[in-house]
């Protein structure tokens, strides 16, 4: 895709939904990145159901300390990978308090130092609670990249440094909310909903699933 594709491509987006919003429920910038950790290898929607009643007791993280492993555990066992999961929140929750003053720090290196945090939980925290220009690439985002051929990439850190390029400036504030929700419900895995695309014409895709298909 070439710069002018690009441009409207996302200007299209913004104008379909100017304000996207992430599917995962979240109160304050540490509630956001517990629902992010919790979140891999797991739906948006099953983070939710767990996460409702955690996060009404649940704000900080000396107060994550204070609930207790064996506490969280019981509100969190739905969600796959419950125990590991649980041990690295509390072990982040330690973190925070006694490094950062219980609050969650706007830096990707202190971040990632967290356990259980990696890049992409770091770069969702980061644009969702301060709006920074970040791109975190998931499943959807990886195959989109690729498919489209905005940014063509084998890896992962390859397609983000793809799209931190050629994304403009004016859209990445929400970029990676418009691509999570384009990738999810129109440019799918397996059938993709192309003769529903609002950006069709731009897209490079060869193998274009024909409309009413």
């Amino acid at each position: 895709m070439n710069k002018a594709a690009i441009d409207a491509f996302f200007q299209r987006l913004s104008d379909a939904d100017p304000e996207p919003k992430g599917e995962l429920d979240y109160t304050n910038p540490y509630t956001l990145l517990v629902a992010v950790a919790l979140s891999a290898q797991a739906t948006d929607i099953g983070v939710n159901k767990a996460t409702k009643k955690l996060f009404q007791i649940v704000e900080t993280p000396q107060d994550m300390l204070d609930l207790g492993e064996e506490a969280l555990i019981s509100h969190i066992k739905t969600i796959g990978l419950y125990r590991g999961k649980a041990k690295n929140v509390m072990a982040a929750a330690k973190i925070l308090v006694e490094k950062h003053n219980g609050i969650v720090p706007n830096d990707q290196d202190a971040l990632e130092e967290l356990p259980g945090v990696g890049r992409k939980t770091a770069n969702v925290v980061r644009n969702i609670a301060w709006g920074e220009h970040t791109m975190a690439v998931d499943t959807h985002i990886f195959r989109l990249g690729n498919r489209t051929g905005m940014a063509n990439g084998k890896t992962v850190l390859a397609v983000e440094k793809g799209l931190m390029k050629k994304v403009p400036s004016r859209f990445m504030t929400h970029a990676h909310h418009w691509l999570i929700l384009h990738g999810r419900y129109i440019c799918k895995a397996r059938k993709p909903r192309c003769g529903d695309c609002i950006v069709n014409d731009l897209c490079n895709f060869k193998d274009k699933t024909p409309a009413g298909a």
